[in-house]
């Protein structure tokens, strides 16, 4: 028998209360979390494509831009360079044997186009399904198919060593400030950003500048991988070729003067 209690009055059926049910709460909760991000979605947007945004844009674009815009400038830069050496010539105070001297420097820092007999080393990622060519080498791992900072060191280095009086790597002329760096398989020089193949030209004696790539430690090493996982390696005559100066800034900003 109920208690009196439990039952509001005589022949009345008990009350029936709803139980509390969290997954109800959940979905209440599910579907307000989503008109708040539906919210501030369109509310970021104003109309526009959120996805296309230019706030947006991959890192990598973004590089190649700031790429373009750093060859814009440095094209600027050696027109108003030669503004400023036609308007110093007009000084009558220059001796010829500055002038001489002073041409001399220009060419030993890079600064003047340089014409000469000259060879180009290219070099190239492998092909992404590149396998083992020779028995006794393991499969490939994709850091031994790409082309890395030093293979491109190697290379400048041993043209150096072979007597190169000018180089030039991609468009770019290199100085003895010049710096080559790879972040990935990406070359990033003097504020510009290149991708594979990448192509090195040295104006010298072509016999001398081979038999330096030949007679480099480092470049038999990447030969290796050239020959097991095809690694791209082309070395080609150009005959008598013209490298541009070099149109960048020559401005020392940490470079302190060494103590006599």
């Amino acid at each position: 028998m109920s208690n009196s209690a439990d039952s509001p009055g005589t022949g009345s059926s008990p009350e029936r209360r709803g139980r509390f049910r969290p997954v109800r709460v959940l979905t209440v909760g599910v579907f307000a979390l989503a008109g708040l991000i539906f919210f501030t979605s369109f509310n970021t947007a104003k109309g526009t494509n959120i996805r296309t945004d230019a706030s947006l844009l991959k890192l990598s674009d973004l590089i190649h831009e700031r790429s373009h815009n750093n060859g814009q400038l440095e094209e600027s830069n050696a027109a108003l360079r030669d503004d400023v050496e036609s308007l110093a010539a007009r000084d009558t105070g220059i001796t010829a044997a500055d002038e001489k001297r002073l041409a001399a420097l220009e060419k030993n820092a890079g600064t003047e186009e340089l014409k000469g007999e000259a060879i180009t080393v290219t070099l190239n990622d492998a092909p992404p399904n590149a396998t083992a060519k020779l028995p006794g080498y393991p499969e490939p791992e994709p850091d031994y198919l790409v082309i890395h900072q030093q293979d491109l060191q190697a290379v400048v280095n041993a043209l150096w060593e072979g007597g190169a009086k000018g180089i030039k790597v991609m468009d770019q002329r290199l100085i003895s400030t010049s710096a080559v760096r790879c972040v990935g398989n990406t070359l990033i020089l003097q504020g510009r950003v290149y991708s594979p193949p990448y192509k090195i030209t040295a104006v010298g004696e072509p016999g001398a500048l081979k038999d330096a790539l030949a007679a480099s430690p480092a470049i038999q090493n990447y030969m290796v991988y050239v020959n097991v996982y095809g690694l791209g390696w082309k070395v080609e005559d150009d005959g008598a070729v013209t490298l541009p100066g070099y149109s960048g800034t020559v401005d020392l900003q940490y470079a302190e003067p060494v103590e006599q």
